[in-house]
């Protein structure tokens, strides 16, 4: 039971072309953004689409795919877990980071 707490599982459409670094080492990151759309109607009865954009990282097997076959407008399938992060900015300010760190990565679509 341990390996469902924290789990999370997107299909939705890549936002921007992903972004591929090879790191000291060789080790080969991918970042990207998936936009997941929600559609409900309204208490007007009109139809409302709210979208909601996710950040991703992939590391090497993973990476590569997302390096060989994804790009913007994709639709795809991720599963990973959640994970944040902080850091300073260059003015000394604390961000928050929260991202998907895929671990599996299925095409769909076209």
């Amino acid at each position: 039971m341990n390996a469902l707490r924290n789990k999370v599982q997107l299909i939705g459409h890549v936002g921007q072309e992903p972004e591929i670094k090879v790191l000291d080492g060789g080790k080969k990151v991918a970042k990207i953004t998936i936009a997941t759309n929600e559609v409900y109607y309204n208490e007007n009865k009109e139809k409302v689409t709210d979208t909601q954009w996710h950040n991703v990282t992939a590391w090497g097997k993973t990476a590569d795919i997302i390096e060989n076959f994804v790009s913007k407008g994709k639709e795809i399938a991720i599963e990973g877990k959640l994970t944040h992060r902080s850091y300073d900015d260059k003015d000394g300010i604390k961000r928050f980071y929260t991202e998907i760190v895929a671990n599996e990565l299925l095409l769909l679509g076209k």
